[in-house]
């Protein structure tokens, strides 16, 4: 009853959180072993950041990362802290204008958020030279955030860019 109790609460704060936002997402899934302020501030900054994805809307990335987060596990070639993210966003919403993101299960414990992603969207843009032709994208991720004061401190991140490429070639 205990875990219940903690799953809807978390459930309502984060419903109550988002319905301000302009494009808000909440998880099929969440899960957390703790009701808490702490637990609240970590949901808050990995759904953040997950609006950001959702959105390309820079407010979002600002609020979720602390000004100099390290990415853990960068493409090669990516420029460091949020300037980096937001320079990633915008070349793949070249490729994928209408990207949107599903919170498909978010996990916290601690300082530390794991979320399931589901990118979503068309190639109608280009991506390199190729330009796409309207090919359905969908493909997973799955982030890891360790949380301090209410921002994103280091991200681990996994794509799978074998799925992705494979449904735009």
């Amino acid at each position: 009853m205990n875990k219940m109790t903690n799953l809807l609460g978390m459930t309502a704060l984060l419903l109550a959180t988002h319905m301000v936002s302009a494009n808000p997402l909440t998880p099929q899934i969440l899960v957390s072993n703790q009701q808490s302020p702490l637990a609240k501030t970590v949901t808050e900054a990995a759904m953040s950041y997950a609006n950001f994805w959702n959105t390309g809307d820079a407010k979002f990335a600002r609020k979720a990362l602390l000004e100099d987060f390290q990415d853990m596990t960068p493409p090669e070639g990516r420029e460091a802290g949020i300037a980096g993210v937001l320079a990633a966003s915008s070349q793949f919403r070249q490729a994928v204008p209408n990207l949107h993101v599903e919170v498909e299960h978010l996990l916290v414990s601690d300082n530390y958020a794991t979320i399931r992603y589901r990118f979503k969207g068309n190639f109608t843009g280009k991506m390199g030279e190729k330009q796409g032709a309207g090919q359905v994208v969908d493909f997973p991720a799955v982030d890891i955030y360790e949380v301090h004061q209410g921002k994103i401190t280091k991200n681990w991140h996994l794509e799978d860019y074998y799925t992705f490429f494979s449904q735009i070639h």
